[in-house]
């Protein structure tokens, strides 16, 4: 280990030595750390995790018997295939550091697995290495796919998103284009034998279902869900299918066996259908672009020859002749002219003539229209006659209601008004003394009264 600049030689303290600060002391460790621990995996099981509002993920990582903590910056979380979650068992590619604020020991965490992950990993390339010996994998084995398939057989799940993605992008490209599905499921136990089998039976029936390419496809996933395509029996199936194939498995960044021993890998399953149908896409476009060529060129040889028609049919015309269909032609072109002539002096004509008749039927009629004044006359009179006498009896009929409402009416009838010494008309007995003096207005004259006693009505 080298020596510390900061003490002497001999280990010695001496009282020049200089005086360490707490940050000094902890980035010192801090690099210390770094340098002499490398970049290394780490398994555990996550706990406290929190996920801060910046990105960031912070949790810790234990064991039976140990703890550390771990952060994991944004631009690193952001990549992650899956949500981790407490109690999860994890692989973390993480750089031994320390949090100089704290004075903290923890991991910066790089990369982050299901735990697991790694053995299956390393299974896969065991098994890969030991094909590519073998020359599984070889280049010249490789089949070039034809340039207009007849038909294109898939194995793949009849209920997968991958089979709807390749027919969409046929419909798209190649609409013309048969398709023959060997069925297979994509995942589980039973999924390798079954995948192994549909990839024999399309190559027993390529003859009879007129199939000249294979797509092997299936939609993304984990490594777990993509392992049924890295069986050892299925790749060497696949080098010795008797068909073209092309292996869509996964998304751009999956890598299974079975990409491998494919004659030609897509990043996709819609990628394997534009890698098939290619050719047919291709040749739409240049049929697409030769089509107005095509067009012009055919147009431009009628015309020449029926130039070359015009021109030889004025060499076989004799003068006499010609000069007879002009006259002919001339005399045509007269009596065309005499008929058109006629045809609009006929026309002005009848044109006049309506016109007469129209001006006649809209010449005023006096006599017709005196009668008519006099009819309305006589109507508005009568009219006029019924309104009044309406008006009339209705004015009767509101003047004997109000001469029904006139007070003097109501007196006339035996009703009285009282009133106190100021005048004031009294209209309960409430409120009156004994001896009060009261007028009593009668139909015909007034009683000057004094009130005796009270009672009820």
């Amino acid at each position: 280990m080298p020596a510390n600049p900061l003490l002497p030689a001999n280990g010695a303290a001496t009282p020049a030595a200089q005086v360490l600060s707490v940050s000094e002391l902890n980035r010192m460790a801090r690099e210390l750390l770094e340098s002499a621990l490398p970049l290394m995996w780490v398994g555990g099981e996550i706990s406290n995790l929190v996920r801060a509002a910046s990105g960031h993920v912070y949790f810790t990582l234990k064991d039976a018997s140990a703890q550390v903590r771990c952060a994991m910056w944004r631009n690193r979380a952001q990549l992650l295939a899956f949500r981790p979650e407490n109690g999860m068992r994890v692989e973390a590619r993480a750089l031994v550091t320390l949090y100089e604020a704290r004075g903290d020991y923890q991991l910066s965490v790089e990369a982050l697995r299901p735990a697991g992950i790694g053995s299956l990993f390393e299974a896969f390339n065991r098994l890969k290495a030991k094909l590519a010996a073998e020359g599984l994998f070889d280049e010249a084995g490789r089949r070039a796919l034809p340039r207009y398939p007849r038909a294109l057989g898939i194995v793949t799940s009849p209920q997968a998103a991958a089979l709807r993605d390749v027919l969409v992008t046929l419909r798209r490209r190649a609409p013309h284009l048969p398709v023959v599905l060997y069925p297979a499921p994509v995942q589980g136990a039973d999924a390798p034998a079954r995948l192994l089998e549909a990839v024999r039976c399309a190559g027993r029936r390529a003859a009879e279902d007129g199939v000249d390419v294979l797509l092997l496809v299936r939609g993304g996933g984990s490594i777990e869900d993509l392992w049924a395509f890295n069986d050892e029996a299925l790749a060497r199936t696949l080098r010795a299918c008797p068909l073209p194939v092309v292996c869509g498995v996964g998304h751009e960044t999956d890598f299974t066996l079975a990409d491998f021993a494919a004659d030609l890998r897509a990043p996709t399953p819609s990628g394997a259908a534009e890698l098939a149908s290619a050719g047919w896409y291709a040749a739409r476009a240049e049929l697409a672009a030769l089509e107005p060529r095509l067009r012009r060129a055919v147009e431009r040889r009628f015309g020449e020859l029926a130039q070359r028609l015009d021109r030889a049919a004025l060499r076989l015309v004799h003068p006499r002749e010609r000069l007879r269909r002009e006259r002919d032609t001339l005399a045509r072109l007269g009596e065309r002219l005499h008929h058109a002539a006629a045809r609009r002096l006929e026309a002005a004509d009848l044109r006049a003539t309506r016109a007469g008749l129209r001006l006649r039927a809209a010449a005023p009629r006096p006599q017709a229209l005196a009668a008519r004044v006099d009819m309305l006359g006589g109507r508005l009179a009568r009219a006029a006659t019924r309104l009044l006498e309406a008006r009339s009896q209705r004015l009767d009929a509101l003047a004997a209601h109000l001469q029904h409402l006139a007070p003097q009416a109501v007196l006339a009838r035996g009703y009285a008004i009282a009133r106190d010494k100021q005048g004031r008309v009294l209209r309960s007995a409430a409120g009156i003394p004994e001896g009060a003096a009261v007028s009593v207005q009668l139909a015909d004259g007034r009683l000057d009264t004094r009130v005796i006693g009270h009672g009820k009505a």
